[in-house]
Parts: structure tokens; C-alpha cells; sequence
């Protein structure tokens, strides 16, 4: 059911504002630490790209007062910068997680701008992840309303949603009152923009310090008086007209009574996660048959119009437009099992051996095939056909299985940059992050 969506804009404020941290669950704050542990894992193992190096010789040509940590770099930059950086560098593996009703990449567009903010301000570790709770769910509040239909007009969500999250975010960690924090929402929400027509390039992971970065500008502007439309989602030539999407009164009518922080899809493949469900259907065929590669005559794979607007290009040249491969990242799973960071470089996309296998794999655009799920067909030499399907969606593990899996996902990613004795000890400082009184503890750790 949908109505005119009148006050909507004012809800989300109040909603971010008046939430109280007692009544969010325990088990949501262990869900935000892992969350967190994922992003500063990402965040280090991302932060040589050659996209970082430019922003931060950009931000020295700029100048700016020394106030948060630029991860791994012995730096400090002014807060906004360190924002577009940090934010930046995170998204560069496209190693980070998903959550479907942000249509994108929620933690790369709030962790940022949060982190520089706390450690500027001196901000406690659970003020930090109610913060994020908070954030999380007005982005994924406004996703949900925007739906598919803004995501197949041509815009990239995590950018033009994680404006929004991370105004939230940084609305609710600097205690701004209702009415300052709608004014950050409007001046978020003015600045949101991001086309898909750049993925595979340098501009998708700056889309994610970018925004949170005109989402940390919103709140401190608004806490400055800066005033903007006090209906920026809702209003005649709003984000939703503009943007497409409508106000959904079911969906409005949820805020604080679930959090989808719980909701959050770690990824365990370093790719777009849109290649995630084929590449795991089959590799599930592969595996369950015991099919010899040289036995394969065909692979057929069904998949959404979404998928194949995120991931379809079929003739990668480099490692970033292998992220964004089909076609690559199965044949790169079946031929390696190797699907981390280090099966994103230009040698090994352009290896004679996986060339050889894509060949044999088509790419097709099902109409039954629902989001990121996907069909793969695999046809024998000797005439059999084999089938399986994923969602890799509906596949989110338990708290418990998260946290193993992260902490070790961590640890892999970490411990090439930083060593074992720091890597174990930054794990530490993470599982007890809501413990801290100040987070700038937290950040002397990630110079």
C-alpha cells in the first residue's frame, strides 16, 4: 500500500534522532562489529590502489587541518578527506558487502564518514555503531521505497542511496535536533548522484568515499544552520521523482521494529556481486558431478537484467573490468578455485587458459531470473546436462557462521599488509569495539 508520502522526510529524521540505543538489540550491535571488521579488512588490503595514491596527492595540492586517519598511511588529513579517501579505498576490491534492499553497497558509504567523524569529535565505539544501526536502516528504508525501478534507470544506489545513509549517520552521531537532521537529509539528498555507465573504472569506488563524504558535508553544514527542502524524498521534483521510486507506507511503517544490519551479505568472492550466484551454481555442478573441465562442451547462464547491467561485460581487458565479468568469474572459479583479491589482475584475466573457457560459456537474459539469482546450464561431451541455481541473496549465514568467516576473511586480507601480531591485535580491538570511550583509541591502531 502506498499513500502521498507526506512527512516522510520528517519521519526518517525523527526516527534517526529519538531512537533510543536501548531498544536496539544486542545481537544488532554484533552484526555492526562484523560489519565494521569487513569494511576495515577491505579498507586495508584496498588502500594501494593506484585511485587512492591520486586522492591523496589531490588532498595534499588541497591542504586541510590534521583531523582522522587515512588508513595505513601514517596520515592525517581534515575529516572530509580523509572521508573521500578511506570511503574510496574500500570500494576498490569490490570485496564489500551488499544488502538488497540498498540495491548496492551500504558500509563503503557510512563506515567512512563515521570513522573520521568520531575520532575528529572523540565519539565512543557505541555511539559509533548505533550510528551505523541508525544509518543502515534509513538507507535501506529509502532503498526499498526507490525500489528496482531506480536502480534500472542508470544509478549506481550505493552512491546516490549512500548519500542519504551516511547524512543519517552522521546526523544521529552528532545529536543534531529533528529539524537540523531533515535539512541534512535535504542537503544529502540534492548532492545524490551516481551513474552505473562507470563501472569497471576508478569512478565506482570513488562513488562510495564521494558520498559519504557529501553525507558527513550534509550533517555538518545542517549542525551549522544551513538549511535545505524539509521533503527532499517525497516532494514535487524530490528524489523520488527525479530519481524514480514512491513512499511505501509498509515499509515506512517498519522503522524500529526490525534492523537490517542482520540483513547485511558479507561477500566471500572479491567481484561484483551480481557474478556471485553463477559462479557458485557452477561450481555446485562441477563439484557435485565431478566434472572434469576438459569435459565440458557448453555452460549456458541465465541471469536477471540487473545482473547483466552490473556484470555483463563479456570481453574484459583488465583485473577491475574482471570484477564486473561474468563470463570471467566463472571460468575463473572453475579453472583456479581462486576467486579473492588475487584473481582480479591483468595477467590472469587475460590468461590464454580462461579465455579459452569462456568461449564456452553464454550469457543469456532470462525473464523468470529474479535479481542476482542465476540458472547455469552445463552441457557435456559426451551429451549430458547437468542444472543448478542460486540466490546468493537468500544465502546469508548466522551470526555465529559471520563472525568465522569474517574474522578470517580479516586475517587473510590483513595480515599481507600489516603482519600477524597487529592483524590479531586490530581483531581484538574490534570484537570489543563498543567498549571504547573514545574511538580515537581505534585509529592510532590503523595508521
Amino acid at each position: 500500500m502506498s499513500g502521498n508520502g507526506a512527512g516522510f522526510t520528517a519521519k526518517l529524521a525523527s526516527f534517526i534522532v529519538n531512537t533510543n540505543e536501548q531498544n536496539i538489540p544486542e545481537w544488532a550491535y554484533e552484526h555492526a562489529k562484523v560489519a565494521f571488521m569487513d569494511w576495515l579488512a577491505v579498507t586495508i588490503a584496498g588502500k594501494d590502489d593506484p585511485l587512492v595514491k591520486i586522492l591523496i596527492d589531490y588532498t595534499e595540492m588541497m591542504g586541510g587541518k590534521k583531523q582522522a586517519t587515512i588508513i595505513g598511511y601514517n596520515m592525517k588529513k581534515d575529516v572530509s578527506s580523509a572521508t573521500l579517501i578511506n570511503g574510496s579505498a574500500s570500494h576498490t576490491l569490490d570485496y564489500d558487502d551488499t544488502l538488497v534492499s540498498f540495491f548496492g553497497h551500504p558500509s563503503v558509504t557510512i563506515f567512512p564518514s563515521l570513522l573520521a567523524l568520531s575520532e575528529w569529535r572523540g565519539k565512543s565505539g557505541k555511539d559509533f555503531l548505533t550510528a551505523y544501526i541508525i544509518g543502515l536502516q534509513v538507507g535501506g528504508t529509502i532503498g526499498a521505497c526507490a525500489s528496482l525501478d531506480h536502480y534500472m534507470g542508470g544509478w549506481h544506489a550505493t552512491s546516490t542511496l549512500g548519500h542519504l545513509a551516511s547524512a543519517a549517520a552522521c546526523s544521529r552521531l552528532l545529536g543534531l535536533s529533528e529539524k537540523q537532521t531533515t535539512y541534512a537529509l535535504g542537503i544529502g539528498g540534492t548532492q545524490s548522484s551516481g551513474l552505473k555507465r562507470v563501472f569497471g573504472t576508478m569512478c565506482k569506488p570513488f562513488h562510495a568515499g564521494r558520498s559519504s563524504q557529501a553525507g558527513l558535508l550534509a550533517a555538518l553544514l545542517a549542525e551549522k544552520g544551513f538549511t535545505s527542502a524539509e521533503d527532499i524524498l517525497e516532494g514535487p521534483q524530490g528524489f523520488f521523482e527525479a530519481l524514480k521510486g514512491k513512499v511505501n507506507d509498509d515499509i515506512v511503517n517498519m522503522l524500529g521494529l526490525g534492523w537490517d544490519v542482520q540483513n547485511l551479505n558479507q561477500k566471500y568472492h572479491a567481484s561484483c556481486h551480481a557474478t556471485h550466484s553463477p559462479l557458485e551454481a557452477a561450481l555446485s555442478i562441477i563439484k557435485g558431478e565431478n566434472i572434469k573441465l576438459d569435459d565440458i562442451k557448453s555452460i549456458t547462464i541465465h541471469a536477471s537484467t540487473l545482473a547483466l547491467q552490473a556484470a555483463g561485460k563479456t570481453e574484459p581487458a583488465t583485473g577491475l573490468e574482471g570484477k564486473f565479468s561474468i563470463p570471467y568469474c566463472v571460468a575463473n572459479a572453475l579453472l583456479r578455485e581462486e576467486t579473492g583479491m588475487q584473481a582480479f589482475t591483468d595477467e590472469k584475466v587475460n590468461d590464454p587458459a580462461v579465455r579459452a573457457l569462456m568461449k564456452k560459456i553464454n550469457v543469456i537474459n532470462d525473464p523468470k531470473i529474479q535479481a542476482l539469482e542465476s540458472e547455469v546450464e552445463m552441457e557435456t561431451n559426451d551429451g549430458k546436462n547437468f542444472q543448478a541455481f542460486s540466490d546468493i541473496l537468500q544465502q546469508v549465514p548466522p551470526l555465529e557462521i559471520k563472525k568465522e568467516r569474517i574474522a578470517g576473511k580479516f586475517l587473510d586480507l590483513c595480515e599481507p599488509v600489516w603482519g600477524e601480531k597487529k592483524s590479531l591485535a586490530l581483531k581484538k580491538k574490534v570484537e570489543t569495539m563498543d567498549t571504547l570511550k573514545n574511538m580515537k583509541s581505534m585509529t592510532r591502531v590503523l595508521l
